[in-house]
């Protein structure tokens, strides 16, 4: 998944869109194809697609219910 903040990019998040470009241009050099590129830590990676989509992500009630506070 992606996370949008909003708001003006920072430094870190230039660099790190600089990082994933770069992974992501050596996966298609190793014709390493099904993956994705993703932050763990402070580590790009390649993560199988399968990986990234086989469990359903949610927000939680309790973190949907404060997030409602600033979207009513």
């Amino acid at each position: 998944g992606h996370i949008q903040r909003g708001g003006t990019p920072t430094p870190f998040d230039r660099w790190l869109a600089t990082r994933f470009g770069l992974h992501a241009i050596d996966a298609v050099r190793d014709e390493d194809w099904g993956k994705m590129v993703a932050l763990r830590g402070t580590d790009i990676v390649r993560v199988p697609l399968e990986e990234a989509t086989s469990k359903l992500k949610t927000v939680s009630p309790e973190l949907y219910e404060e997030a409602n506070v600033f979207f009513g």
